[in-house]
């Protein structure tokens, strides 16, 4: 390995790395997407290349934007939209279609070149972007915004859903909303989580103004939103956010997740009893989505799945026990 480490250094530094092939493979659930996995050596180096220059770009975000930041996430975001929701009588949510398609190349290398300018650092953010071009072009529906010619079809976008650059990068490019929504607009009590951004005001036409401005800021930035779905409500009906229904006295697991976990539960309830996999495998599962719906009212839900779904225990293989270490007898000394 840390020889391997060492020629991945010297590619580096003498720029003749080059980016390998993309693994593609579609996810269902929550919704369709395409992942694309880089192999591990480019994973390393997008590490390390996140490693240098998020620390620049961190202290540039504003304090309500969660995700993949240190210190954020999914659950703290959900405490701060139900803080807010106890706090202001109306809600407008939205989120960008096609997000990841659609960040276009141009727009994003503007943005981090306002804070990066070493060009050995811009070399290996061009490679990484150039490596995923196109990946994503067939989950791209093409959208022509004012002043668009026709080349505007050719123009180079998309970033690869897996990689730790396009997180960061989708971080990035999405700051000066948050910029524009906070100190033009001035709402603020607004926070986002990737693509799914929430205003929260008093005033239902501030909220409809709002909404108007942020289409126009975005189409600057070659996005949309879904309109329709893009609507101010009474805060005390619910918010959709991040697969809960937040309340402002409580939250709801979202029916499509429960309703994804039971089939997985019973799959691998199967794969379990017909000693496809381990207990301890099949408690994994289970745990890591206990250990998430547990932000929610959902002991009720919890209760009723697990009441229904009993595991027939059955004996674990015995593994072969380790050899003894012998342990060599130590000479007395002569006196």
């Amino acid at each position: 390995m840390a020889d391997k480490l060492v020629v991945l250094q010297s590619e580096l530094v003498q720029k003749t790395y080059r980016p390998g092939a993309y693994a593609n493979f579609t996810i269902h659930e929550p919704k369709r997407r395409l992942i694309s996995a880089a192999p591990f050596r480019d994973r390393v180096v997008h590490h390390a290349l996140c490693n240098l220059i998020e620390p620049a770009f961190d202290a540039r975000f504003i304090p309500n934007s969660y995700a993949n930041r240190v210190g954020k996430g999914t659950h703290r975001a959900i405490d701060r939209l139900q803080r807010w929701a106890q706090q202001y009588r109306y809600v407008l949510r939205a989120d960008i279609v096609q997000h990841f398609p659609s960040l276009d190349h141009a727009i994003l290398r503007a943005e981090i070149t306002r804070v990066i300018t070493d060009p050995d650092i811009l070399w290996l953010v061009d490679l990484i972007l150039a490596s995923g071009a196109g990946i994503l072009r067939d989950e791209y529906t093409m959208v022509y915004f004012p002043g668009d010619d026709l080349f505007a079809a050719s123009r180079p976008r998309g970033l690869p859903i897996g990689n730790l650059t396009s997180q960061f990068w989708s971080n990035v490019y999405m700051n000066p909303l948050d910029w524009f929504i906070q100190r033009e607009l001035g709402c603020s009590a607004y926070l986002r989580y990737v693509d799914d951004f929430a205003l929260f005001s008093d005033s239902k036409r501030a909220l409809w103004a709002w909404k108007q401005a942020i289409i126009e800021r975005l189409a600057g930035m070659r996005l949309t939103i879904h309109e329709t779905e893009a609507q101010v409500t009474p805060t005390h009906v619910g918010i959709p956010w991040l697969g809960f229904v937040v309340y402002p006295t409580h939250r709801r697991l979202k029916r499509r997740n429960a309703v994804n976990f039971r089939r997985r539960l019973e799959h691998n309830i199967d794969l379990y009893e017909s000693g496809q996999i381990t207990f301890a495998e099949l408690d994994a599962s289970v745990q890591g989505w206990i250990n998430h719906v547990r932000y929610a009212d959902t002991w009720g839900l919890r209760s009723h799945i697990f009441g229904s779904h009993p595991v027939r225990l059955h004996p674990e293989p015995e593994r072969p026990p380790l050899p003894r270490r012998v342990r060599p007898k130590r000479r007395k000394k002569r006196r």
